[in-house]
């Protein structure tokens, strides 16, 4: 078995829209370590991934990477019209012409006589060949594609089925399947369990903990991080750049704490003694003397006295001036400021009525409820399988798609649905010029977009094409929250978005006015949701309060 290489990056610098989104970031990713790029949205993380496997070149630094890299984009590569077929061969490929190879060689090498210079360089070659298809596991791949289809819930899936006819998250996992079973040397993933749900996230982690290459993974899903991840680098900014943390999402919170205290106590020190600097520079032999003369018993060694003193004091202040000249050249800086989740509320309501009934609601094929009752203050939690249906209920519900049976709304309620994918009309308005055309100039100015902490003020002014998947996501929710609904929908929200903001949309999530329905795969979400749980499984579902 050949020795795997590392994928190494060294002060990597990358610029997107006159905007730095990597300033000298360094990293080592040796075999046998999964690596975790963690920290707000549009902090490089998408972009960092892109830069390892080639697809972008950093402005300046550079990467020594693998020559078999395995890149999982958040958006795919696939066009429409390709079968499910022809991604299974592009992911099969490789391993396959490793096979055929070797057969080709072996045939030669059996018509070369032995100490034969061309016998040599055909054994050197199949060594060689050899080498590369053990470690692809190139004789298991066609049983590994079964095992991953499987696990990620595609095995049921005609092979000639085209990508067009896929739902976004069959799209998701079917470019997770054949990322896997290629089998990489080095595996790059970006929000992998986007799309899963708590078997394939199993499955997922189970391959990856199994991974012998190197993993570098850009997550929110904060139960995946601790599941997998050996180690995490978070991009947020710090005071000596980019931090590396051993251990998984929890762990990291603890030491994220402690590094921000840090911070902040080496900033407030660095301030006081450039105050103190700063008042010994300008200090002056008049100033200590205050325009005394001298006394008579001075007078006779007066002039040696005062010119001893003269010398003392211009001595410290040339030191101080020197130290402040030395601080003042590579300052500690200015301690970042954290963006923070600040809702008046997610929805409003004054009354704990009924709001919303469903009786044998039915999407032929997509989703079928027996029953479903929504009051004024509600939070219900919508869970199950893939193709369960949680989508295509929360989209009935907003009235974006009809079902059979028998629906009822209160008449002039509002309703808001942060849908999976946030798309928006004009890429090209700012992020604020859209919250303001979406809340309106009035709304607006009541809760301004820089109010809510969901965007950084230099994201504000920059067209949505330049934002993250996680930025836009964002811009989306605040949209919503701006001018509460009185029953607001969220199709897996924390999807794309960074850790810390899951948790705080989480403990906004708690009671309150007007009801929210949230469907979600998130496992940590899920294990502290404070209300009520529906549970799709297939066509139908029961509703009742957790446990």
């Amino acid at each position: 078995m050949s020795v795997r290489p590392a994928l190494i990056a060294h002060d990597l610098v990358r610029f997107r829209g006159g905007r730095r989104v990597l300033d000298g970031v360094s990293l080592t990713a040796a075999p046998g370590h999964r690596i975790g790029l963690i920290g707000e949205n549009g902090t490089g993380k998408t972009t960092l991934l892109r830069v390892f496997a080639g697809v972008d070149q950093p402005d300046s630094g550079a990467v020594t990477r693998p020559p078999d890299v395995g890149f999982l984009h958040q958006e795919l590569p696939f066009r429409p019209a390709t079968t499910i077929a022809a991604v299974l061969d592009d992911a099969l490929r490789e391993a396959r012409t490793d096979l055929a190879e070797l057969d080709r060689i072996g045939v030669a090498l059996a018509d070369s006589p032995e100490g034969a210079e061309q016998h040599d360089r055909l054994l050197a070659a199949y060594g060689e060949v050899l080498e590369r298809a053990q470690d692809r596991d190139a004789w298991g791949a066609d049983r590994r594609a079964r095992t991953v289809l499987d696990g990620l819930g595609l095995g049921g899936l005609p092979h000639d089925r085209t990508l067009g006819a896929l739902s976004g998250g069959q799209r998701g996992r079917l470019a997770l399947a054949a990322t896997l079973i290629r089998r990489p040397s080095a595996l790059l993933l970006d929000e992998p369990t986007n799309h899963l749900d708590d078997a394939g996230a199993a499955f997922c982690e189970d391959q990856l903990r199994a991974m012998p290459g190197v993993v570098v993974v850009a997550s929110h899903d904060r139960a995946f991080l601790d599941a997998v991840c050996t180690d995490l680098i978070d991009l947020d900014p710090a005071v000596d750049g980019p931090v590396r943390f051993g251990g998984g999402y929890t762990a990291y919170l603890t030491a994220k704490r402690a590094e921000a205290q840090r911070w902040r106590r080496r900033y407030d020190d660095e301030q006081a003694l450039l105050a103190d600097l700063r008042e010994a520079a300008a200090v002056t032999g008049h100033q200590v003397a205050h325009g005394r003369g001298p006394r008579d018993s001075e007078k006779m060694g007066y002039g040696h006295t005062a010119g001893r003193v003269q010398n003392q004091i211009s001595r410290r202040v040339r030191d101080a001036a020197r130290r402040l000249e030395t601080i003042e050249r590579d300052p500690v800086p200015v301690p970042s400021e954290p963006l923070r989740f600040h809702a008046p509320a997610l929805a409003v309501g004054d009354s704990d009525g009924v709001i919303v009934t469903a009786d044998r609601l039915e999407v032929p094929g997509r989703l079928r409820v027996a029953h479903l009752e929504i009051k004024a203050r509600d939070r219900l939690l919508v869970t199950g399988p893939n193709g369960a249906g949680k989508s295509t209920l929360l989209a009935v519900l907003a009235g974006h798609l009809v079902g059979a049976g028998a629906l009822w709304r209160r008449p002039e309620l509002r309703v808001g649905l942060l849908a999976q994918d946030s798309v928006f009309a004009d890429a090209r308005r700012t992020a604020r010029q859209v919250f303001d055309g979406a809340v309106g100039m009035e709304r607006a100015e009541v809760v301004p977009l820089s109010s809510l902490g969901l965007l950084a003020p230099a994201d504000l002014d920059r067209p949505v094409a330049d934002l993250s998947v996680g930025q836009r996501r964002r811009l989306a929710l605040a949209v919503l929250v701006a001018d509460p609904p009185e029953l607001l929908l969220l199709d897996e929200p924390t999807n794309h978005l960074s850790p810390t903001l899951c948790d705080e949309l989480e403990d906004a999530l708690g009671t309150g006015p007007g009801a929210v329905v949230v469907a979600s795969h998130d496992r940590r979400l899920r294990s502290r949701w404070p209300g009520r749980e529906l549970s799709l499984a297939g066509f139908g579902g029961r509703c009742g309060r957790r446990a």
